[in-house]
């Protein structure tokens, strides 16, 4: 067997795992927003500025998805310190005695050719309950500033019943149930 047959060979066995890509996440395009009605006179958008995701991802088996969050409830930001700490206090977030919010997937179901549900236990306040974001890959390719990087784009929204994690301070005035936004994207090499 000559050198130049074992190179041939072995560049065809490792084939298949070149194509197989490590994605990160990229925390500078990825957000967790809400929003909520003021007593319907107007909607306030809020957001968290310190989030720590951590996703597995298969483009070729999205069921297998994995994906968690931690957030740091205390980096909430609606763009007013004053409200910022009425919300970081014992009637909304209490974060000096739960400083985390974190989610944690159970299971993704492809719903479509570009969706999928993603099912997962959210620990708020200490309590946990399940919910469902809706997610939606919104494009996946090469990066067009650098055609060696794969770039996969989703955002997905969902809505968070604050009451049912003992969050009640000013309900129904204040809306108890919350939507939620998550824009997430994931770079690869």
């Amino acid at each position: 067997m000559t050198l130049r047959t074992i190179v041939l060979a072995s560049a065809l066995t490792l084939a298949p795992l070149a194509a197989f890509a490590e994605w990160q996440v990229d925390p500078s395009h990825t957000s967790v927003t809400f929003e909520v009605s003021h007593l319907g006179y107007s909607t306030l958008n809020g957001r968290f500025n310190t989030i720590e995701p951590v996703v597995s991802f298969d483009p070729d088996n999205i069921e297998a998805t994995e994906v968690s969050f931690t957030i740091d409830a205390t980096s909430i930001d609606t763009g007013w310190a004053e409200r910022d700490g009425h919300l970081n206090g014992e009637n909304f977030l209490n974060t000096g005695e739960h400083p985390q919010i974190t989610f944690v997937s159970t299971s993704v179901t492809e719903t479509g050719e570009n969706t999928a549900d993603v099912t997962g236990d959210l620990t708020l306040l200490g309590q946990t309950q399940e919910i469902v974001f809706a997610a939606t890959l919104n494009q996946l390719g090469p990066f067009p500033f650098n055609p060696d990087m794969q770039i996969a784009g989703f955002t997905a929204t969902g809505e968070i019943d604050r009451t049912a994690f003992g969050m009640g301070f000013g309900a129904p005035v204040i809306p108890a149930v919350i939507p939620v936004t998550v824009n997430l994207e994931l770079t690869s090499q």
